[in-house]
């Protein structure tokens, strides 16, 4: 019998929740982080007219040091042709109605991430581990989600040079079996790095590979860019900015984030 894939990354998913629990409980001294912003996209994704969604997410952050737990709540607004199915983190699949927007709870996303798994100072290299699970949350009927959970784990390595920090990332997404259409497992990586230009201003360029879960459609291939500065102690403000080069990908897309550091 051939085992379920999603089933063996939400037990996956389980005994790394239940792993980082029993070591963060070790540390009794944890960072607790909220940030909020606005995300804006627009794209035709191989349709015929442009859809534009605004996502507005609510992060709640546990740092314990060496593990880090992450809830994120959405909100979710998209105009696009009716029939339309979102997907954030993926790709829509367009519809063929009249345009029209809805919005609602976007897909809740829980993840836990461990923190330098292999770490070589000499080098100046680092790697984390995290394991991310997207809840279906959304609305399927208004097209705001797929009505799947879907699961993803993903491996970051760092090289460390004085300022500047290059990051490569490569990771899988399991997703979900919606009705009505299937969604391929897919591959994703990136590559990129920053640069500390103070101590308060950073920036740096990204760019990111995802294969398209629809059969037969182009990868997803973004370049995005952002600088983030520290306003404060406990505050930190950053913008961003995109561009895509495939049908998948949004044309252009940017957005700001702030973070509020509640305890350190």
């Amino acid at each position: 019998m051939k085992a379920n894939p999603n089933y063996l990354v939400s037990l996956l998913g389980c005994a790394i929740m239940l792993q980082g629990v029993t070591a963060a409980a070790q540390d009794t001294d944890p960072k607790f982080t909220l940030s909020t912003g606005i995300d804006f996209a627009s794209g035709s994704y191989g349709g015929d007219v442009d859809i534009e969604d605004t996502y507005v997410p609510l992060t709640a952050i546990v740092d314990y040091g060496r593990i880090a737990f992450r809830l994120t709540v959405p909100y979710l607004s998209v105009r696009a042709p009716a029939g339309t199915i979102f997907d954030p983190g993926g790709e829509p699949l367009p519809g063929s109605g009249a345009m029209t927007t809805e919005s609602g709870l976007g897909d809740v996303i829980g993840s836990v991430t461990f923190y330098d798994v292999i770490k070589n100072r000499r080098l100046g290299l680092a790697m984390d581990l995290t394991g991310k699970i997207k809840f279906a949350t959304a609305d399927e009927d208004k097209g705001l989600g797929t009505g799947e959970s879907d699961y993803s784990l993903q491996a970051d390595v760092y090289k460390f040079v004085n300022d500047f920090t290059l990051l490569s990332s490569v990771g899988y997404k399991f997703r979900g079996d919606p009705t009505g259409f299937a969604l391929n497992d897919v591959f994703m990586a990136s590559l990129g790095g920053t640069y500390k230009f103070t101590p308060d201003v950073s920036g740096g360029l990204f760019f990111d590979f995802r294969e398209s879960a629809i059969s037969g459609n182009d990868s997803i291939q973004e370049l995005s860019a952002f600088v983030s500065r520290r306003v404060s102690e406990n505050w930190r403000l950053q913008v961003y900015g995109l561009t895509g080069f495939t049908d998948s990908s949004p044309d252009w897309g940017g957005g700001v984030q702030i973070k509020k550091i509640l305890r350190r």
